[in-house]
């Protein structure tokens, strides 16, 4: 029993080194751009509803919270297909490291505009630079498994995240939709191209 657990711990360590050496091809360029889409139409819609959607930063954060469970949501259930599509039997080992090396910051973007909303209100004008901060951590994170040029991508969001700081610090702390909307969907964009002309790129070398 003994030499039957350590063979398959040895199984389970080849299987983690060989999906550690694999790029991650989970990520489908067409939902990200959708994901994109979406965070423009919240933009659009903050700013024509304002009284509904973005009548305090209560309800600026927890619109843009759901916009990013939903986009969460579909770029999982379109990974969980393509690895299995594409990696066949890493599929499960190649979606756990990707989980893994997003949970910090998937976490972290959750947690501070509650924690900012509970103890710092004063400070929510933040959260538009923040997030984008938070997502360029976690592409840089993913870079390991992820074809090098994505490393683009989390350029844009750590650029675009300052910007919207300065942008918000010196327009008297403004909350703005678009801070966090036109970033967005340029940075998905841009990731959704990436991730096509990578794809095409590998299946014309294949």
């Amino acid at each position: 029993m003994r030499e039957f657990n350590r063979a398959l711990a040895d199984i389970l360590e080849i299987r983690s080194q060989i999906a550690a050496g694999t790029a991650f091809r989970g990520y489908g360029p067409t939902t990200v751009a959708l994901t994109g889409v979406i965070g423009l139409a919240t933009a659009l819609i903050q700013s024509v509803w304002p009284s509904i959607f973005a009548a305090s930063t209560q309800a600026y954060v927890v619109c843009w919270l759901i916009t990013g469970g939903i986009c969460a949501i579909a770029v999982f259930t379109e990974m969980q297909g393509r690895s299995q599509r594409l990696h066949s039997h890493l599929a499960g080992t190649l979606i756990n490291q990707a989980l893994e090396q997003l949970l910090p910051a998937a976490v972290a973007s959750v947690f501070v505009p509650i924690f900012l909303l509970r103890f710092a209100p004063q400070s929510l004008w933040m959260m538009p630079g923040l997030w984008q901060l938070l997502v360029s951590l976690g592409i840089f994170a993913s870079i390991r498994n992820l074809p090098r040029r994505m490393a683009l991508g989390a350029v844009w969001y750590f650029i675009s995240g300052f910007a919207s700081l300065l942008v918000s610090a010196g327009n008297s702390h403004i909350l703005s939709p678009w801070l966090m909307g036109l970033p967005f969907f340029a940075g998905q964009l841009l990731m959704a191209i990436l991730l096509f002309t990578t794809a095409k790129a590998g299946d014309e070398t294949e």
